[in-house]
This record gives C-alpha cells, structure tokens and sequence, in this order.
C-alpha cells in the first residue's frame, strides 16, 4: 500500500503520518485488490491506524469483489464508491478479469469493454482506492501527482493538487469514464462495417455470433453506464445533503460542478450504447428485409417463366395424345406451324409481362 501526502504545497510519497494533518491537506492511500486479499484484516488494521475509521466487514469483502457492479454507500464515518472502469486486458493479464474469460473472438472496438471495479473510501482528510493490478488511470494518476511542482510565486506547474478527497475522487471517476468516450470511433466504425456488410448483396453475411456478442456487450454496456450513473448520483445527492448545513457553499458548488461534470460524460456514454444498439438492430432488419425482397425478385422471374412455358406445354401436351386422326398432325407444314404458334404466344406473354412491369427492363 502506498501512502500520498497532498496538499497545497507539496505531493509526496509519505509514511505513516504521526500528527493530525492540518488545513487541506489529505492522505491518499492506493492498493491494489491482490493486497488487500491476501490478508484483508491486517489491511483493515492499518488503514484504521493510519487514518482512524474502521471499515465494515462487508464493504471489505466488497472492495475485493471483482464482479460487483457499479455501486454507493455511506456510514457516519466514510463514504463507499464502486465504480467499474475499462480493464487493461492482455495475455498475462486475461485471467484476472472475470468477465473477459470465455469470450468469443470479437472485433478489437468490443474487445476493449472488459471492467474491473475500482472502490473508493471517502473520509475527512484520506481517499483510499482499491484497483486492479494493472490500471492505466491510477499509474498516469500516480505520476501526474508526483510530477506537481510549486512555484516560488505560488503558481503550480500544470493542474493544481485536488484540495479534498472527494475532488480527487472525481477526477479519478472523470478519467475512467473519458476512457469510455474514445471507445465511441472504434465502436461506430465497426458498426459500420457491419452494416456494409450486411446489405453487401453480392457476398452473404455469415458473421451471425459475433453479431450477436456484439450486441450483449453493447447491451451491457447500456446497463454499466446505467448502474455508473445510479452511483453518481447518489454520491451528488450525499454532496448536497452533506454541505447542508456548511458555511463553504464555493467547495459544494465545485463538487457539485465536478460531479454533474460526470455525470454527464456517463450520460453521453450510455446515450451512444443505445444508438449503437439500435443501429444495430436497424441493420439487422434491413438485411432481412433486403434479403426477403431479392427472394420476392426471384419469384417473380420464376413466376413469369412458368407463366410464359405454361400454354406451350399445354400445347406440346395436345399433340403428344395418341389419336389416330388429328389436325396437323399429317400436314407437311404442322410442326413449323406449332411451333411458329408456341414462338408468337411466348413473345406475346413476355411482352405482356414487360408492360406489366413484372419484368425488368
């Protein structure tokens, strides 16, 4: 577990600190999910050392649950947020994500929407955050904090520190869910192969499952963002509830500004999920009916063959009976005269059918 001191001044790695922390000045304690389950108790015992709040039991075996959904809690002495964020999936890194085990060969745009939670534990003047091993916002976060120099004439070099544990915490989330929003390009492109493809009349679609786990992880993707913003949202509700009855209504209005800032970046997400889903299904329903109109053009051709050879094999039929007297039948010019017949009633049909419109030109 690794200990940040922030503060106007200074961000630094730190130890234990042995003294109350003065002004806004905060502890940030990071851990990844391996730590924390390795020996959940001791870990237990020294953040409560370290900071003076004793976390439940439940929220512990929350912290380390890999498939728990998006999710807010408050005790009188912290605040719980569960948040669940892209994952870094590689080869090494495949098994330790649960729900990118068992996937189907899938485009690289869906292949990126493997999650893991990340869990946040709000208090006074400490942040904790529990995250997978390998998370790309924590250690850009990480090093972006360490990088932060202070000006001699008290301006800072790039983004100032956060002032409080809930504004780091925000901007941690806001991170997260940007991630979402560059998956938007990658997403419609692919789409729209799909679409070409699917209304491609001279090569069949046959891509049927990966169509279909397509649209599950689009479908789930909706309800993430969904439990994403539920999350949110109670957190902002907490904000308001508990700057009630605070003097510093500036520190409440940039929550709340950061916050719906969030918010709306879920919102975004979840809102591109459904049009994507939709087109989708669109799509689908396209080729279908696009398939079932070649069908019904088949039919037609068929249809005015059968039209067009039908008298000429009633015709055939006639003069294939086996009488012994019949008309033409012992006339030198019969057969040329049948068969002239057969010719002007198949040109006859077929330009009846072409007036018709039931032939193309």
């Amino acid at each position: 577990m690794d200990i940040f001191l922030i503060n106007d001044v200074v961000v630094k790695l730190a130890q234990e600190p042995g003294e109350p922390l003065a002004g806004n000045a905060f502890l940030w304690l990071d851990v990844t999910h391996d730590e924390v389950a390795n020996n959940p108790d001791a870990w237990r015992d020294a953040v409560a050392r370290i900071t003076g709040v004793h976390l439940y039991d439940l929220h512990l075996i929350d912290a380390v649950n890999l498939n728990h959904p998006s999710y807010f809690d408050s005790t009188q002495d912290y605040e719980m947020v569960v948040f669940r964020k892209l994952a870094l999936v590689d080869d090494a890194t495949a098994n330790e994500h649960p729900d990118t085990t068992a996937r189907r060969k899938m485009p690289p745009a869906l292949a990126k929407l493997a999650t893991a939670p990340v869990t946040f534990f709000l208090m006074d003047h400490a942040i904790v955050t529990v995250h997978p091993k390998y998370s790309r916002t924590i250690e850009a976060a990480r090093t972006r904090m360490l990088e932060y120099k202070s000006k001699p004439n008290g301006n800072s070099h790039g983004s100032r520190p956060p002032t409080s544990p809930e504004e780091w915490a925000l901007r941690l989330l806001n991170t997260m869910v940007d991630q979402y929003l560059e998956l938007r390009q990658p997403l419609t492109s692919q789409l729209d192969r799909w679409q070409r493809a699917l209304l491609n009349p001279e090569r069949p679609f046959n891509d049927w499952i990966s169509l279909l786990d397509a649209r599950n992880e689009l479908h789930k993707l909706d309800h993430l963002c969904e439990e994403q913003h539920d999350a949110l949202q109670e957190l902002r509700d907490h904000i308001i509830d508990t700057y009630a009855n605070q003097s510093d209504s500036r520190a409440k209005d940039l929550l709340l500004v950061r916050i719906n800032d969030v918010m709306e970046h879920v919102t975004r997400v979840l809102s591109h999920a459904r049009r994507l889903e939709a087109s989708l299904e669109s799509a689908v329903q396209i080729h279908f009916a696009s398939v079932a109109h070649r069908t019904s053009e088949i039919m037609r051709f068929l249809t005015v063959i059968t039209a067009v050879f039908m008298p000429l094999t009633l015709i055939t039929g006639i003069f294939g009976m086996n009488f012994l007297e019949m008309p033409l039948l012992k006339n030198a010019m019969g057969f040329w005269i049948s068969m002239g017949l057969m010719g002007v009633i198949a040109v006859g049909s077929l330009l009846f059918f072409w007036r018709k419109r039931y032939l193309d030109k």
